[in-house]
């Protein structure tokens, strides 16, 4: 086998003779600044701000609120390297698609494999976190679901395990047994799986008007959280800002990088923007401060309403106000929730079939998940294998996990692109773009990459004296934590030797940088498990995809 078919590329001309461009070339370029700000904060609003805000603030308290602002600025960078990738590849499709035509096809396999994390796993949290805010919803109607089926059985083992009370412990303590085996499941998060797999099968989709809707309502529902909020707040619940202290508030990461998944979405309106160069970037920076400015504020109402160590559920925006006894928010934010976490159900379950359907195409999967079915229009073997995919880890997995298995794929893919758009990049101002593309603007970090290392370095050391000592401690109880900044460290200074000798473009430089930091919070069981499932990617490459590839067919 030669390594070099492993790195083989798909032309620009054979997507274009197999109609990849056809939703491109003609499209109306109607979208202005406002417009693309708008679908940001529609695709980042999501499942993050109704569920995973609540684990944040439960693991580095009201100190989380510095963890968004570094996530903010590690997506804004990501942003622009998917607008570049998306004007330099005019194809529709994801990054996996960008990856194939950049960098070959081993590159686009695992690309696409870990696009699989954030748009399928993705949507298991999402249901675990839909299925809490519907079981308040029934409460509030006086419908009482027992707790054998509102919980999954892995929390409820944990529940009895600990001597834990509450919604675990009663549903191990009632659940029917057959066999010996005690039947306990989230019986709602398979419901709607199975609901949003069906409206997906017959190729029902939200019209504008309707997704817009939902967009408003979303908005509105947390600034009513925040005013209402507000008036609860006691601040001696922000004292300590960092209770569990910085190593508290990188533990969020998961979540709180959860919280911004979706932004990558708009990037992909590149060809229908009246003015990409200018309003492209806008609009993703402004959606993503609007965002971010939002997660800050909600974090910390829900930190001042109640202790941050009481927000560990998957339904916190509803739990707080149970707690204070305000029924008529709780309704009120429950509906809300319900409503949001389907839509982003919706679109997030409809992309996974189509990134299978285009590997299919590509032969680097079976020809049935490229199959379009003759009445709806739509890949429908992939879209029910998608089903299965995101409802049978239902039954055995938990919230935590999924999030993070979620969030270190993500990310994962997120450094793929960075790493390959500075690869991409001129490495001088050169290139100028071309009219109606994006190009992401060309700034030497010769030396302002080194000086901002430098700089960073010694702003630590100042407010953190025992900061770097403590990182580079490699003891037993320390190990797992600190390998991975210890490796961060060595890497940055790699890069920052790099900058200064290749002339790096700046910014995919500050994205890739800022991604590989994230990835430094990340439990080690999450790299076990990531490893794991890159592990198998690449054996159902190797088995399949590297045989079966169209490219092997291509003549010379």
């Amino acid at each position: 086998m030669s390594l070099t078919r492993l790195f083989r590329k798909k032309s620009l001309d054979v997507i274009l003779k197999q109609g990849g461009d056809g939703e491109h070339s003609g499209l109306n370029k109607v979208l202005t600044v406002k417009d693309l700000t708008f679908f940001g904060i529609a695709a980042i609003i999501g499942g993050g701000t109704f569920s995973a805000i609540g684990n944040a603030c439960f693991s580095g308290g009201p100190g989380v609120i510095l963890l968004y602002v570094i996530c903010a600025i590690a997506c804004g960078f990501t942003a622009m390297c998917y607008a570049e990738f998306a004007s330099r590849v005019p194809v529709s499709g994801s990054a996996y698609t960008y990856a194939y035509v950049s960098f070959g096809e081993l590159f686009a396999w695992i690309i696409g494999w870990a696009l699989l994390m954030e748009y399928s796993i993705g949507n298991i949290y999402i249901a675990f976190s839909w299925s809490g805010y519907f079981t308040n919803l029934l409460e509030s109607f006086g419908l009482h679901l027992p707790e054998w089926l509102t919980i999954n059985y892995k929390s409820a083992h944990a529940a009895f395990l600990e001597h834990k009370a509450g919604e675990g412990m009663l549903a191990w303590q009632n659940a029917p047994e057959i066999a010996g085996l005690k039947i306990i499941f989230d019986m709602p998060a398979v419901v709607v799986n199975i609901l949003i797999t069906y409206l997906i099968y017959k190729g029902t989709s939200e019209s504008k008007n309707v997704s817009n809707f939902m967009v408003y309502l979303k908005l509105i529902i947390i600034v009513l959280v925040i005013i209402v909020g507000a008036f609860y707040i006691d601040i001696d619940n922000w004292t300590p800002f960092m209770p569990n202290g910085f190593k508290g508030v990188m533990a969020g990461v998961s979540a709180v990088f959860f919280a911004y998944i979706g932004f990558d979405a708009v990037s992909t309106l590149a060809e229908e923007s009246k003015n990409p160069q200018r309003d492209l970037p806008k609009g993703m920076i402004y959606s993503l401060v609007v965002c971010t400015i939002v997660y800050i504020i909600l974090a910390l109402v829900l930190t001042g309403m109640v202790k941050y160590d009481l927000l560990g559920v998957s339904d916190p925006l509803a739990e707080i106000f149970a707690l204070k006894g305000i029924k008529w928010m709780l309704f009120i934010v429950s509906i809300a929730a319900v409503a949001a976490m389907t839509s982003v159900m919706l679109v997030f379950q409809m992309g996974q079939p189509r990134i299978w359907m285009t590997m299919s195409r590509d032969g680097l999967m079976p020809k049935k998940f490229a199959e379009i079915h003759p009445k709806y229009k739509t890949p429908g073997f992939a879209t029910i294998v998608t089903g299965f995919v995101v409802g049978l880890p239902i039954f055995f997995t938990d919230e935590n996990f999924v999030l993070d298995f979620t969030s270190i794929g993500t990310l994962f893919a997120f450094v793929l692109v960075c790493g390959g758009v500075l690869m991409l990049s001129p490495t001088e101002e050169s290139e100028s773009p071309t009219k109606g593309k994006f190009r992401i603007p060309y700034i030497n970090s010769k030396f302002i990459f080194p000086v901002l290392v430098v700089g960073s370095g010694i702003l630590i050391q100042y407010l953190f004296p025992t900061y770097f000592a403590e990182a580079c401690s490699l003891t037993k109880e320390n190990l797992a934590t600190n390998l991975p900044l210890i490796v961060f460290f060595i890497f940055t200074l790699i890069m920052t030797v790099m900058a200064f000798v290749k002339k790096l473009s700046l910014i995919p430089l500050l994205g890739l940088i800022s991604c590989c930091y994230l990835l430094t919070g990340m439990a080690v069981s999450n790299w076990k498990w990531f490893g794991v499932w890159l592990v198998i990617g690449l054996g159902v490459y190797f088995a399949y995809g590297f045989r079966n590839s169209k490219l092997n067919f291509v003549k010379k």
